[in-house]
């Protein structure tokens, strides 16, 4: 086994764990104990999002290194693979999680989501290469950080808070920079570097993009509508 397929499985061991603890470490309140799963699968995500040094880090290191923004297939900095690689194995965990805990129906949109992203990353981490491509969409993390507080505070019955009201403006504030236009960033430049890029692989990348897109600016919609139009 290589070194990042050994980092993916300790990363899905280490998020399994950590699902498996967070109700004793996080209970949940009254109004969750009904689908204490997703309270797990929750906080699970939301420890996934805002890691030190995995994350929050990436805007700082995109920005130390300027040349990322020329070579995203062979450049990336220190650590950037070990980063890509934890983030295959907590999409694997949450894969698995969803899979054995919800009905298909109501998690297809995330399963085909997550199957999109493992694919994508775990090429990366195969290859040794689009390291860097991979480390820009972790960017959409910061983001997620406010989407996971959104549902926590949902299944906690808290929507008529400041703090609720609040969360959902800095989520819609980071979702259009760290998601719509990064994405769009990402089509972007593989248009642009279509030649420097295997037909293979520009072919997953465009399919990925393809896919990711629609389903963000689907999830805004939901969003403004939820929170601001309701």
């Amino acid at each position: 086994f290589s070194p990042g397929l050994l980092l993916v499985a300790g990363s899905f061991a280490a998020f399994r764990l950590l699902n498996r603890e967070l109700e004793r470490l996080v209970p949940p309140p009254p109004s969750a104990r009904r689908n204490r799963w997703k309270w797990r699968n929750i906080w699970t995500s939301l420890a996934h999002s805002a890691l030190p040094g995995i994350h929050s880090p990436s805007p700082r290191r995109f920005c130390l290194h300027p040349g990322l923004s020329e070579d995203l297939v062979g450049t990336h900095p220190p650590g950037a693979h070990s980063l890509v690689a934890v983030s295959v194995g907590y999409f694997l965990e949450d894969f698995v999680d969803m899979l054995c805990n919800q009905k298909l129906h109501q998690s297809w949109e995330l399963l085909f989501h997550h199957s999109v992203v493992i694919v994508c990353f775990g090429i990366a981490v195969l290859l040794h290469q689009y390291v860097g491509f991979a480390l820009v969409a972790l960017l959409v993390e910061i983001n997620s950080i406010f989407l996971h507080l959104r549902q926590i505070l949902l299944m906690a019955n808290l929507v008529h808070t400041t703090c609720y009201r609040l969360n959902s403006i800095v989520n819609l504030g980071t979702y259009v920079v760290f998601r719509i236009a990064t994405l769009a960033w990402m089509t972007r430049w593989l248009f642009l570097n279509r030649e420097n890029v295997p037909s293979a692989t520009y072919a997953v990348g465009t399919v990925g993009m393809a896919i990711m897109t629609p389903m963000n600016i689907i999830l805004f919609y939901r969003l403004l509508r939820s929170d601001f139009f309701k």
